[in-house]
């Protein structure tokens, strides 16, 4: 876990701090003007928020904003989970959140999901809902939220709460869902994750109570047992609703009020349960308490060490002070792991380690600490991994070390700033459900920075020194390890490993950690000439040709304050691939950043962007490649600097490419455990008929991959074919252009691509109504079916692709209804298209599920009944309006913010179709026949036309293929 993860939820904005255990005493506010969050805090009460209780017990917090408009988010927030069950009840938490949606006060049987799609809300993206270990949370993001609409919502969502049926027809009904969800959970993974959990937190309620709950108790679920638990928990004292978006403050309290003032339960509430303290084995030594430790093999699984130091968990005070100490904690955190990962790429004995603090279910405090080793020699990582910790806990971090990732943790908390008009209602909403789980509070984003700037003073190296010691203390340490061999050592092998005396290892401290500066860097060349400067027609969008060849695409928002998006798209991306290439692919998208920029490898690239707000994510589309990174207003030169230099000075570091390809290497044998891990590795490569760029390599041709090689591939990719630069955001129009000129601008001018590209255009394989069948290592329960049929590809046909989405839609809803609400054999199939528009072809309509392999048939004969039905009958006007209208509020909605015209105008300066296409995506997606859909259905779907393939286990594969045919 990432150890700003904590003070980011706290305070409601993009960073976060980890916890520290000891009690603080809080500031006295007078009580009658405190919010009920805020109660025993002095932390600054974020204003926009209005707080409120119900004479029931029911407490509330509402919010206006407008972020997107006209949208409403509203989550009801259950302080239960499965923490909460009894013996026996193991999954009711969560069998209870589904079984809200299947049948309420207002609500038939199943009608739920085709309710909220005829107000606009998709299921799965605007209603959805989540049970974890302590809480249930139901949440609805409203889209075009009329004052009726949102009426109508509150309605619905107050009789699923306070009234839902709970019978024995829907228990029956549910239970096969959520054995469906448990049986797609399953494999290595989750196995892993089991055990770990079992091994941690032995002892306590959290050892054993899974929110996806047992085969045992689910099938034994009744109406009486189930109501129970609902009665027993569902009350309104333990129940908040949260609703933050475009509706005045007043009218959603009044909402509150009227649908939940009513709700009465008898009865006195019933006291939370304990969840316990972690407690370490008798004899165990004070100083090291090293406790329960496990050895599990997972053959298919690479090798990993994970310990836990654990405290007991505390509800403390939310103060100031308390928070200044989560900030000096994420400090020492970030100093071990910068460290870390310095020695991880220098070479040595782990792929990766981290250590990070979590306070984990209101359980325990625990300081985590996981290590990848590179070999079997998993004793001597783990070593070099403890060595590094017991340098942080024997000297304090230098002054330049603080300040670097002082600088760093700063970043995270100005842009909530600069940016706090872009926060969406429903991230807010969320936000404060998680503060309520955690028992803390929220603030403004500008008192979170002014809290964080007035501790700086407080980060000082005995300070540092003091937190990272109490982070490394608790009751009891435990471990596991996994590994895919037996025979590499036992439960007490790590025990003793831990126990064992190491010596501290310094060498990675005393790294350079002086900033560097861009302006000492070297130009990109002399800046550049503009070809032409003209305005695309379209907003405020222009395109400037640079006489290099470069084009860019810019438009500044100022709607859109402190944000800078930055995208480059250059080169042929999968066409510029041959066969032999092929392990360079994905070796590629992980290390040719990593490579570095001029002289700057890894270690200096994080150098020159400390305190800065900056990005270099990488990826490989069909007809180009993609440098892209968020930014702000003052970072937005260097930003375009750093892209364009890595064309003008490409560095070779072989460090990332050995690291890459250890991790490809560990990755590949995972890919096995499960449907969906063959399916990861395989379905786009047989998809594209067997096209050798597309097929994952093995461990064997990675071994064999050069640096040499590296080199030539990714030397080619960045010297041919057009480069297009697109900068949308909040920034000075003149200077932009001046910084492009320096850097895109000066670069060399750009060579076509060569004469070797493959052409725009890639295969699918032959139709056929026998699967291509695979299989996994995973569990016998398990297996995939896919189903397939191609469609097209090209921007001509964009307005045909997005009219295919409605088809698919259609598709998907009835392949819903059938295989998951009917018969409960997959928890969530699906259907997708795809459509190429950089190629001429290469889309599909694909539909999916993961299910018992003896329903594979069964999903083949269900798909192909739907697509016969969409050829042969018309759909009627009402299901074509539950997939219309959510598709109408989802683009509306994107429309509101620049990143949408970005992502759809992305090749527009060698396509100008696309400006005019964008024109029409509202009506393409949203207005059509049935007759319409049926004609697609017919050019499309036809059986004659399909592709099929099966993922089915070892052990089953030729009983359940005969039967798939």
């Amino acid at each position: 876990m990432n150890p700003l993860k904590r003070f980011a939820r706290l305070f409601a904005c993009v960073a976060a701090l980890a916890v520290v255990a000891a009690p603080i005493l809080s500031v006295p506010v007078a009580a009658k003007d405190v919010p009920w969050l805020y109660e025993n805090s002095d932390v600054p009460q974020d204003k926009e928020w209005r707080f409120g209780e119900l004479p029931n017990g029911l407490r509330y917090a509402v919010r206006k904003n407008r972020v997107p408009p006209e949208q409403v988010s509203i989550r009801i927030r259950v302080d239960a989970g499965s923490l909460y069950e009894r013996d026996g009840e193991e999954g009711y938490a969560h069998l209870i959140e589904h079984l809200l949606f299947r049948q309420s006060k207002y609500l038939g049987d199943g009608e739920a999901i085709p309710t909220w799609q005829r107000l606009g809300a998709s299921f799965g993206n605007d209603t959805n809902a989540e049970t974890t270990t302590t809480q249930t949370v139901y949440k609805l993001d409203l889209p075009n939220a009329t004052p009726e609409a949102l009426d109508e919502s509150f309605k619905l969502l107050s009789g699923m709460v306070t009234a839902p049926t709970l019978s024995e027809q829907n228990i029956r009904t549910d239970v096969p869902i959520v054995l469906a969800e448990m049986r797609e959970r399953g494999g290595a993974a989750q196995r892993v994750h089991e055990a770990t959990r079992r091994v941690f937190y032995k002892g306590q309620p959290l050892a054993e109570r899974s929110p996806i709950g047992s085969v045992e108790s689910l099938e034994g679920a009744t109406q009486e047992s189930v109501r129970a638990f609902y009665r027993r928990w569902y009350r309104p004292e333990n129940t908040v609703v949260i609703v933050a978006g475009d509706a005045s403050q007043d009218d959603q309290e009044a909402l509150i009020r009227k649908w939940f003032a009513d709700w009465k339960v008898p009865g006195k509430p019933t006291p939370a349960p304990s969840f316990g303290d972690p407690v370490a084995p008798a004899g165990a030594d004070p100083a090291n308490p090293v406790g329960e430790a496990r050895v599990m093999v997972e053959p298919d699984l690479p090798r990993s060490v994970s310990y836990a130091i654990l405290r007991p968990w505390r509800q403390v005070e939310d103060t100031i002070v308390y928070n200044q100490g989560l900030m000096i904690d994420a400090l020492a955190q970030a100093l071990i792991n910068r460290r870390l990962e310095s020695k991880a790429r220098a070479g040595g004995s782990f792929l990766v380690a981290q250590v990070s603090q979590d306070d984990v279910s209101r359980s325990v405090d625990a300081t985590f600490v996981s290590v990848t080793p590179l070999t079997n020699d998993w004793r001597a990582a783990l070593r070099d991994v403890r060595a590094v910790i017991a340098d942080a806990l024997a000297n304090p971090p230098t002054e330049e070390e603080i300040a670097r990732e002082t600088a760093e943790i700063e970043v995270a908390f100005q842009v909530p700033v600069e940016q706090r008009r872009l926060l969406p209602g429903s991230k807010l909403a969320d936000d404060l459900v998680t503060a309520l789980d955690i028992r803390e509070t929220v603030a403004a984003p500008d008192d979170v920075l002014q809290i964080y700037r007035d501790s700086i003073p407080l980060f000082t190296p005995e300070r540092v020194l003091e937190h990272t010691r109490a982070l490394f203390r608790g009751n009891v340490t435990r471990a596991i390890f996994l590994t895919p061999k037996e025979g590499e050592g036992d439960s007490e092998a790590v025990r003793q490993a831990l126990l064992a005396p190491v010596k501290p290892d310094g060498s990675v401290r005393l790294a350079d950690n002086s900033p560097i500066r861009f302006d000492d860097m070297p130009p990109v060349g002399k800046p550049g000439e503009i070809s032409s400067i003209a305005s695309t027609g379209l907003l405020g969008i222009e395109q400037i040709d640079f006489a290099n060849g470069v084009k860019v695409l810019m438009w500044p928002v100022q709607e859109e304050p402190g944000r800078v998006a930055v995208k480059v798209r250059f080169g042929g991306g999968y066409r510029s691939f041959g066969p032999e290439d092929a392990p360079y692919i994905g070796l590629g998208e992980m290390a040719l950043v990593g490579a570095g920029v001029g002289d700057l490898g890894q270690e200096e690239l994080d150098r020159i962007a400390t305190g800065r707000k900056m990005g270099f994510e990488f990826e490989i589309d069909d007809a180009s490649f993609e440098f892209s990174a968020d930014t702000r207003p003052s970072d937005l030169a260097d930003q375009l600097y750093l892209f364009a230099a890595k064309f003008a000075m490409p560095r070779w570091d072989e460090n990332p490419l050995l690291r890459a390809k250890a991790a490809a290497e560990l990755q590949y044998e995972a890919y096995s455990t499960s449907p969906q891990g063959v399916l990861s590795r395989d379905l786009r490569y047989l998809q594209r008929d067997r096209d050798p760029r597309f097929e994952t390599p093995t461990p064997a041709e990675i071994a064999e991959a050069t640096p040499e090689g590296f080199r030539r591939v990714w030397q080619r990719a960045l010297d041919y074919g057009p480069i297009e630069v697109q900068v949308y955001g909040d920034f000075d129009r003149e200077e932009a252009i001046a910084a492009l000129q320096r850097t895109f601008g000066a670069l060399p001018s750009r060579k076509p691509l060569p004469a070797g590209t493959a052409p725009a255009r890639v295969g699918f394989p032959d139709p056929s109504d026998k699967p291509v069948v695979l299989t996994h290592r995973g569990d016998a329960n398990q297996a995939a079916a896919v189903i397939s049929w191609p469609t097209g590809g090209g921007s001509p046909g964009i307005s045909a692709s997005r009219q295919l989405e409605i088809l698919t839609q259609l598709f998907t809803n009835r392949l819903m209804l059938a295989m998951r609400e009917k018969m409960g054999a997959s928890y969530a199939p699906q259907v997708y298209s795809s459509w190429p528009v950089d190629l001429d072809s290469g889309g599909a309509i694909t539909a999916m599920a993961q299910l018992a392999p003896s329903a594979v048939p069964t999903f083949f004969a269900t798909a192909d009944e739907i697509a016969n039905d969409l050829i042969t009958n018309p759909p009627d006007a009402d299901e074509l309006a539950r997939v219309t209208e959510p598709l109408r509020q989802q683009i509306t909605r994107a429309a509101t913010s620049s990143a949408f015209f970005m992502y759809e105008l992305r090749g527009a300066t060698w396509d100008p179709s696309r400006i005019d296409s964008i024109r029409t995506i509202l009506p393409d997606y949203t207005q059509t026949t049935p007759e319409r859909m049926q004609a697609l259905a017919r050019q499309y779907l036809g059986a004659d036309r399909s592709w099929r393939l099966a993922v089915l286990p070892e052990s089953q594969t030729e009983k359940v293929a005969a039967a798939a045919r």
